[in-house]
């Protein structure tokens, strides 16, 4: 049994305000070409389709051609929602899309659903668990234990009813406690949202989303296949990848990964304006990649970002490098955080989920109930 596994294709995705809309229908169109040469049984893709929960009309038409061209090709997919994704919009028309065997997770209600494939040594069970917090468990399963992450979801799984006699892949989108994070992903405080690998045992390969860097959490039955394109410069090091997993007689199984090649690349580069304005030095990068540039200047280059999209068009961040920094302690985004009112946090929050800043109305609500909170 051949799979493709996907994550976090966070279509509709900004990168320091620039669309990256004409990356991600590069990278979707690259990968439809991997799934029709791989002709694999079927494609998982674990959570986090689009960035927002109300993705732009071009998110959401690039998504459907994507679909459109696998569903084409008779290609069976299987579809879990992400913490970015809204459940109830992502899962609308599914009972029309399994016709053409294109498989939705649904927003949980105390069961998952559970697709069936067949090959020449028997069955494998796909489960499609959404993303989980452990206030939707707590709705459905009111006694049970589900006062964080690990016990919301060990109550999910003590509750499905997985035969492990046959081969089960698990789809989900959860941290699992050891996972090496990007800057691209939404973190939560004092890792709150933590899961145990060892909750995912009774499953033959465990397909996750959510951390953006390709890893094995222990063995390769449990995997993060991480973003095909690179979210945040602390990504630029990586290679990014499609994950071909391939399931033989039950407890046997191969992981291999095809590379994938982005339309812009992610590059940091760091010197002195004459440094990186020379010929000598851009001569042999591709100038049309996405770049962070640190100059090491000790004085501040008028018009630096201005005069360096000249060489680099593509330039996203500046900053500097040279004992002014050094020495002035630079506040970390920790302490940036914490300097933020609960009201400031929410409006960011707010915004980010929404496109558009909150009015003074939904200001005054907001700033009301936190009041009530605290003094209650």
């Amino acid at each position: 049994m051949k799979l493709i596994h996907l994550s976090d294709l966070h279509i509709g995705k900004k990168l320091n305000e620039f669309s990256l809309l004409e990356d991600q229908k590069y990278i979707l169109e690259q990968i439809t070409g991997l799934i029709r040469q791989e002709q694999p049984d079927g494609v998982i893709i674990a959570g986090d389709v689009y960035d927002k929960a109300i993705p732009s009309v071009e998110a959401v038409q690039l998504f459907d051609d994507f679909l459109t061209e696998l569903a084409q090709a008779g290609q069976a997919v299987f579809i879990i929602s992400g913490n970015h994704d809204s459940a109830e919009r992502l899962t609308f028309g599914s009972r029309l899309f399994s016709r053409n065997k294109i498989h939705f997770s649904r927003l949980y209600d105390g069961t998952v659903p559970c697709c069936t494939l067949t090959d020449a040594y028997g069955k494998v069970h796909i489960h499609l668990l959404p993303f989980i917090k452990p206030a939707a468990v707590r709705r459905v399963f009111e006694d049970a234990p589900a006062g964080n992450f690990n016990e919301a979801l060990q109550t999910v799984l003590s509750h499905m009813e997985i035969d492990t006699s046959e081969r089960n892949v698990l789809v989900a989108h959860q941290f699992v406690t050891g996972a090496v994070r990007s800057d691209s992903e939404e973190i939560f405080v004092g890792g709150l949202d933590n899961v145990d690998a060892s909750l995912f045992a009774d499953f033959d390969y465990t397909a996750l989303g959510h951390i953006h860097s390709p890893q094995n959490i222990g063995s390769g039955k449990v995997r993060y296949c991480g973003t095909p394109l690179k979210y945040s410069f602390s990504e630029a090091a990586q290679e990014k990848s499609l994950t071909v997993v391939e399931l033989h007689a039950k407890g046997e199984l191969t992981v291999r990964c095809l590379p994938l090649q982005p339309l812009h690349d992610l590059k940091k580069i760091k010197g002195t304006y004459m440094q990186l304005t020379s010929l000598d030095f851009y001569q042999n990068l591709d100038r049309n990649d996405y770049f962070h540039i640190t100059l090491t200047d000790e004085d501040d280059v008028l018009d630096a970002v201005k005069k360096l999209r000249t060489i680099y068009p593509n330039l996203l961040q500046l900053e500097y490098d040279n004992r002014r920094t050094r020495s002035s302690g630079e506040i970390t985004a920790a302490e940036k955080l914490a300097q933020k009112s609960e009201l400031e946090l929410f409006q960011e929050f707010f915004e980010l989920q929404n496109n558009t800043p909150m009015n003074t109305q939904q200001r005054e609500l907001v700033q009301e109930l936190l009041t009530t909170l605290k003094s209650s």
